[in-house]
This record gives C-alpha cells, structure tokens and sequence, in this order.
C-alpha cells in the first residue's frame, strides 16, 4: 500500500467506505468534506490505490537510432552535459534538449 501524504482528504479506509457505500454521491461528499467529483471518482475505482501521476508515454524528438549514437558519443567523449546537448544539435538533431538528453 502506497504513503497517503499528510493533507490527503481521503484515506485508503475512506475509500473503500465510499466504494462500498449505497448513499447517494452528495450525502458522501458532505459526510467526508470532499467534492461531489472526489466522491464519484472513488465510487467507481476498483481499488481504494492512488493512480500513477506519471506520464505513460515521455516524449522524445530522437529516433531510436539517434538515441543510440549519443549514447555512444557520451560513452565514448565523456563531455559535460552542456557540450553533448552542443554536438547533439549541432550534427544529430537540432531539436534535442538538455533534459532530454539527461535521461
């Protein structure tokens, strides 16, 4: 089970008692101070388990075979971050960013 943070307006435990509940959305929300929306989204989870906040795809401007020559120009060069993401724009692709390249 994951942490719940401290200003976390539901619980697992009141999850689970809104799913399981047959009162109607409204007197839910009123009963634990949350929106009618809060209260409709944990009505229809499966889980009382937070959803992922992390992006399902990352986006990237390098092909996979460009990704695989800067991998080998960092391996190889070993230049500080800065000078890569230079010789990146400048000869494989010059919409490559910094955090890009950093990952």
């Amino acid at each position: 089970m994951s942490e719940v943070h401290a200003r976390a307006r539901t619980t697992p435990r009141t999850r689970t008692e809104i799913r399981d509940s047959t009162a109607p959305l409204n007197q839910l929300a009123t009963r634990y101070n949350i929106s009618r929306a809060t209260a409709a989204k944990w009505k229809g989870r499966e889980t009382p388990e937070d959803l992922s906040h992390r992006p399902h795809k990352l986006s990237t401007t390098l092909t996979p075979a460009q990704e695989a020559i800067v991998v080998e120009l960092r391996c190889t060069l070993l230049l500080p971050l800065d000078d890569l993401v230079a010789v990146v724009r400048e000869f494989v692709n010059p919409r490559a960013t910094r955090s890009g390249l950093d990952r």
